[in-house]
Parts: structure tokens; C-alpha cells; sequence
């Protein structure tokens, strides 16, 4: 089946002219003519009846063209979606995180500046949120200290740096200066589980120090960490960009190697030049 005749003679039907069509497929009427023409020789049927005045369908022609204006019609929605997408009025954007803190302002700004773009944020650790990177679940990604390797566009986003936190009433709480890492040795301590990112970089920063604290409880959110140390159940430690406005506890800056974090926003190399992913790259860079 040809589609240029099908293009052809939908246009003569919804037109009612010749001339018309032709103009609205913006070539000449001989080839509109030529291509209904052929379409009707082809088939054996007749799809037009050509008078002085007008061009009538027969009644063939009406069943088709319910068709052809069923096909064509949504292949101009097609179009118009795709345009609109372009333009950045309508899209959808899958993004994973490793926490909502880094995430959440650059998703207020893209609502902002794009308030037709629709977003499903994946939250995660650090090995979830690579892994639906990667997998093509999702389009972007912030990332957590992770090694460049190929295939994967990265970004620097920010740098955070790891701070214990311990209750509102704790003397370190009201002292000045930053907590040592070393005043964690033997400290009694609620941590994230091994795989969370801020426990990585911590572990690493007190086996390179020495440091060897007695770790009570390991829990698997932010939130629990929180609520265990706003219980006094010992210290933790939480990232500088994920600290809790909560008045029942206090984050201090740790002092030591090793306690910086770069944080990145990634995505396929392949995918790096769409251009909803594009400007969330650029609203990142801002």
C-alpha cells in the first residue's frame, strides 16, 4: 500500500478539492491527481466523483477516508506531541537520587522554568540509583562519588562533607569549632547501612585515621538515623547538604581526611544530547 496516495487522496477528501489538497501537502495538484489517480487504478475502484463544481466521495470513498482520517489524524497528534516536546511545553523525565536534598531545588527550578514537563523521581542508595541509570530507567541521575567510566556523561553537581550529628543537648552540640574525627573512637554511634554513601565515605576516613568507633545500631534511612540519635542512643553521622531542620538535633562539621564527597549528576552518553535531559543538565549548571 502506498501512503503518499492514501496522504493524497485523504487530503482531496477532507479538502473537498484538488487545489486545496495540494496545497495543503504543498506540492502540485497534477501530483494530488496522479496519486488518487493510481490509488483507484490500483484497487479497481472508484473513490471520487470529479464534477465541474466539486469533487464528491463516493460511497467507497467515504469508508476510506474514515479510515484515512483516523490514520492521519493521529499521526498530526504524533507530530504535534513530538513539536511540543522539542519546545519543552509537554515531556516526561525519569530522574534517580541517592537522596531528595541535592535533587529537590533543581526539580523546583525545572518545575519553574518548564511547568509542562512531568517528573517520577526514584530515590534509592547509591547502588539503586546507578543501577536504573544504567538500565534506562531512569534519564538522569545524581551520583555520589562515582568512578568515570565509559558509556556515562557526569556533571559535577556539589561537594558535601560529612558531619556527626548528636542530640540538642550534647556538649558538642554548643561547642565551638569543628568535632574531631578522632573524638569518634570508642563512641557509641547509629550509622546508615554499609552501602550508603556518607557510611562509605565515613568508614574509609576512620580506617585511614584509626578511628575505630562501637557501632550500636544500623539502620537503612536518613530519617531513622534522626530519630535514633534525637532518642540518645549515640551519635551518627550525616551528610552537610542532608542535614534535618530538627530541633531535637545538631550537625557538626567533622574534622579529618577524607570526609569531602563530590556529587554528580549523570546520564547515558548516548542520551546526553536530548534535549529535556539537556536543560536539566543546564539548570544543574546554573
Amino acid at each position: 500500500m502506498n501512503l503518499f496516495q492514501l496522504r493524497a487522496f485523504d487530503a482531496v477528501a477532507r479538502e473537498g478539492s484538488f487545489t486545496r489538497a495540494a496545497e495543503r501537502l504543498f506540492i502540485s495538484q497534477p501530483a494530488v491527481t496522479g496519486h488518487v489517480k493510481a490509488l483507484e487504478e490500483h484497487y479497481q475502484v472508484t473513490l471520487l466523483r470529479r464534477t465541474a463544481r466539486r469533487v464528491e466521495l463516493t460511497e467507497e470513498g467515504i469508508r476510506l477516508a474514515a479510515i484515512t482520517r483516523a490514520m492521519f489524524g493521529l499521526a498530526e497528534q504524533a507530530q504535534a506531541m513530538l513539536e511540543a516536546n522539542r519546545q519543552l511545553l509537554t515531556g516526561r523525565l525519569e530522574v534517580a537520587a541517592d537522596g531528595p536534598h541535592r535533587v529537590m531545588p533543581m526539580l523546583a527550578q525545572l518545575r519553574e522554568r518548564y511547568p509542562g514537563i512531568t517528573v517520577n523521581l526514584r530515590l534509592g542508595n547509591a547502588q539503586q540509583t546507578l543501577a536504573a541509570l544504567l538500565s534506562e530507567h531512569a534519564d538522569v541521575a545524581v551520583l555520589t562519588e562515582i568512578a568515570p567510566r565509559k558509556g556515562l556523561y557526569l556533571q559535577p553537581l556539589c561537594q558535601s562533607r560529612v558531619c556527626v550529628l548528636v542530640p540538642a543537648g550534647h556538649p558538642w552540640a554548643s561547642a565551638k569549632g569543628d568535632v574531631p574525627l578522632a573524638a569518634l573512637h570508642q563512641q557509641i554511634m547509629v550509622l546508615r547501612e554499609p552501602g550508603s554513601t556518607t557510611r562509605r565515605t565515613f568508614d574509609k576516613a576512620c580506617l585511614q585515621a584509626g578511628v575505630q568507633p562501637r557501632v550500636l545500631l544500623e539502620l537503612d534511612s536518613r530519617e531513622a538515623v534522626t530519630e535514633a540519635v534525637a532518642a540518645e542512643l549515640g551519635v551518627g553521622v550525616v551528610s552537610s547538604t542532608e542535614v534535618a531542620n530538627d530541633p531535637r538535633v545538631v550537625a557538626r562539621p567533622l574534622a579529618g581526611e577524607g570526609l569531602v564527597s563530590q556529587h554528580w549528576l549523570g546520564c547515558l552518553q548516548r542520551r546526553s544530547e536530548l534535549r529535556l535531559i539537556q536543560a536539566f543538565l543546564g539548570l544543574a549548571a546554573q
